[in-house]
């Protein structure tokens, strides 16, 4: 357990459901992380009658600071930074700025959250682009994986510096020793792919990574790779076809299982296992997607979730602060960009 105070902005009004998953999410981790301080951020006409049963409790842990404009999910990341200056949003990441959070989470509007820390944060000296990364359920327990959608292009010197950042996350944060590294692709043969892709493995081959060469799509649920690489376009694709198909397969059981009288009976026998897949597979333990590249903590919520996901988003801030990522990342960068000879753009 930390000994040091972690204190997380919230914007309190991102996101589908706003304060009524932020707020209580909030509460469920200051009860269990007596470290934990929390900021929420937000309108306080709606956020302090929430809270006003719990100050007591959890003062001088538990704080509102007020905003009073709201990022749309549909709004343009230029129209969020330019006219909603004073947005929930906008103000959690000026808390991290100024020092008085040490991350901020949000649910909001994805482009613009990272347009929005990345003009105000910047990002670290060697990256040109911050990356989207979070957790896939595999075999091994789970893999790494980047860019997920905030660069739909890459240079082979950016899907270098993602590499370097999610081997950063998976050695500091989930304590993986030496993490391989593998570059998604349509085949595992050197000739395969795109030239970007092609240029950016010799790149990962002159560094001091652990890369393992090309994987393929399989090979993201397998035991055998623990970040994989991809630029956003790829990547935000994967991922979207990997929730397509989990939603998929979860309706068809329960659709076979409801057939007959006799399948519903098979289901009761089989429910400890479902229920344990369930728990394995439940998306709201994987949510948090880290804004890697920045040089504070900056953690996107999936738009949707309930306030059990918002609090997973919650604890991933909470260990990126603990193990001082974006500082990791820095010294890791500039190792590996020694070897190569590779800078930003």
């Amino acid at each position: 357990m930390s000994t040091n105070i972690v204190t997380i902005a919230l914007d309190a009004m991102g996101g589908d459901h706003g304060p009524s998953v932020v707020v209580p999410a909030a509460i469920s981790m200051l009860s269990k992380h007596a470290f934990l301080h929390v900021i929420l951020v937000g309108d306080s006409a709606v956020i302090n009658p929430m809270v006003a049963g719990e100050l007591q409790a959890y003062a001088p842990r538990l704080k509102v600071q007020h905003a009073s404009q709201v990022v749309l999910m549909d709004e343009l990341p230029s129209q969020a930074l330019r006219h909603k200056k004073d947005s929930s949003m906008r103000v959690a990441i000026n808390l991290v700025k100024n020092g008085t959070a040490d991350g901020c989470v949000s649910a909001g509007n994805t482009g613009a959250l990272m347009a929005t820390a990345r003009f105000v944060l910047k990002t670290i000296p060697g990256i040109d682009r911050p990356a989207i990364c979070t957790l896939i359920p595999s075999h091994g327990g789970h893999t790494h994986m980047l860019d997920l959608g905030a660069n739909a292009d890459c240079t082979p010197e950016q899907l270098f510096q993602f590499g370097v950042m999610g081997a950063a996350l998976a050695e500091s944060v989930y304590h993986v020793e030496s993490p391989r590294v593998g570059l998604l692709n349509i085949g595992e043969e050197e000739i395969k792919g795109v030239e970007k892709v092609r240029d950016a493995a010799k790149l990962f081959d002159a560094s001091h990574l652990n890369y393992i060469g090309f994987v393929e799509g399989d090979d993201i649920f397998s035991r055998d790779v623990d970040v994989v690489v991809s630029d956003g376009f790829v990547g935000n694709v994967s991922l979207k076809t990997i929730e397509g198909l989990a939603k998929l397969i979860s309706q068809m059981l329960r659709e076979e299982f409801r057939r007959t009288a006799f399948t519903r009976l098979l289901a009761l026998a089989a429910m400890p296992v479902l229920q344990a897949l369930k728990r394995r597979m439940d998306p709201r333990h994987y949510n948090g997607a880290s804004l890697l590249g920045l040089r504070a903590v900056v953690v996107k919520s999936h738009g949707g979730s309930d306030s059990v996901g918002f609090a997973s988003a919650i604890r991933v801030a909470i260990l990126e602060v603990e193990n001082q990522v974006p500082q990791r990342i820095g010294k890791l960068l500039e190792v590996q960009l020694a070897n190569t000879g590779t800078g930003a753009a």
